[in-house]
């Protein structure tokens, strides 16, 4: 099986179809794994899928360890407390939180020895027929797979070659956030801090190198159309949009050019009615992106990817079986947090003046539940489970 993506969804993918007994390659057209980005969350059962991958111990030492959050005033004064033991660790500030880019790497730690790796490389082409998916690689080779799946993101490629143009699945929620580590001059400790304004906020986390820090800002914008590539339109959007935002701004801005890790992109979901065509699937931000303000884009593609390995299996490898009872499964857990991310971006909205008032988001504590928990993890005792290590691997890395 080919697999597009390197960052969360398609090593977790690749351990279970590996477990399965399939032969996986991983494609990733970066160069290498990226670090540092958003802190993610594990909560309610993404954390029973760490457990069973065998994976607890190494994401719990690679965890942030945020003890909480304050959100604070211009002047620094804390006005809101929230704990991280707060809901049984399901809370605002997760139990399990831990770097994008430190949850990627625990997971191609865990699989480069089983998982064959090609880096610096990209789909360009793919035609099916009733056998298999034949893959022409923007490098140069030509290869046959069985099945091939797209965990390649927000701006997924292969759902574009496979499904049709971006602007027929991708929903912008009119909110943008930015990412980048900053020296940590700022005293944190353990605790995150939050500052906000209307329609804009300032964000500062700790994380395990205690000299550095990460920063998040966000704002509101209705339309977003700066290419995600363009790291330097993106630069110069964050600085127009959060001048002025108080607080400790001006300071976070300062180390805007030599960070190491910029990352900024709309908050947007994908909304799809199917996820699946012949043996391409999609799985993860690529298929269903709940949006960074779901909380939970990584329990998706880690409860995804057990699932989606796992119906496979099931039904002996037929596409058209496993894709079905896949989707079947997952779509109400799906469909739970993408409702959370718009409840969570409309409370956050600048009411306008001249406007009719309109009511608050309500935030059905049985919604909130269906998100964290709603979705049934068969045992696939009828499947293989093995922890064997395959024959090893190829990791290439590409000019």
């Amino acid at each position: 099986m080919l697999v597009a993506g390197a960052s969360i969804a398609g090593p977790a993918l690749a351990h279970w179809l590996r477990r399965r007994g399939a032969t996986v390659t991983v494609v990733e057209r970066a160069p290498g794994l990226r670090p540092g980005g958003q802190a993610v969350d594990a909560r309610g059962v993404a954390r029973e899928v760490i457990r069973r991958m065998g994976l607890d111990a190494a994401v719990r030492a690679a965890r942030t360890d945020t003890a909480g959050a304050y959100t604070v005033d211009a002047d620094g004064t804390v006005v809101e407390t929230f704990r991280a033991d707060d809901d049984g660790g399901d809370g605002y500030i997760a139990e399990i939180e831990i770097l994008r880019g430190d949850l990627s790497r625990v997971l191609h730690e865990d699989t480069r020895d089983g998982v064959e790796y090609v880096f610096g490389d990209r789909i360009a082409g793919l035609v099916q027929d009733a056998d298999g998916v034949e893959v022409t690689f923007a490098g140069g080779d030509r290869r046959r797979f069985d099945l091939v799946v797209g965990a390649d993101g927000l701006h997924s490629a292969l759902r574009a070659m496979v499904f049709g143009p971006r602007e027929r699945f991708v929903r912008h929620l009119g909110l943008v956030l930015a990412f980048y580590s900053v020296p940590n001059e700022f005293g944190l400790d353990r605790w995150l801090l939050e500052y906000k304004e209307p329609g804009r906020s300032a964000l500062l986390r700790p994380i395990q190198d205690a000299t550095r820090a990460m920063a998040m800002f966000s704002f509101a914008s209705a339309e977003f159309d700066v290419d995600h590539r363009d790291i330097d339109a993106q630069k110069r959007l964050l600085r127009e949009q959060v001048t002025g935002l108080g607080w400790l701004t001006p300071r976070i801005l300062a180390h805007l050019d030599d960070t190491p890790d910029f990352y900024l992109d709309q908050v947007a979901q994908v909304v799809m009615d199917r996820w699946s065509s012949g043996r391409v699937g999609l799985l993860g931000d690529a298929a269903f992106s709940a949006s960074p303000m779901s909380g939970a884009g990584t329990g998706l593609a880690l409860v995804g990817a057990y699932l989606l390995a796992g119906e496979l299996a099931a039904a002996g490898w037929d596409p058209q079986a496993g894709f079905a009872a896949y989707e079947r499964r997952l779509r109400p857990f799906v469909e739970a947090n993408q409702e959370i991310g718009r409840l969570h971006v409309r409370s956050l909205e600048v009411p306008d003046p001249a406007a009719e008032p309109t009511a608050e988001p309500e935030w059905d504590l049985g919604l909130i539940d269906r998100a964290i928990n709603g979705v049934d993890l068969p045992d696939y005792s009828g499947v293989p489970d093995s922890a064997t290590p395959a024959p090893p691997p190829t990791t290439a890395f590409l000019p």
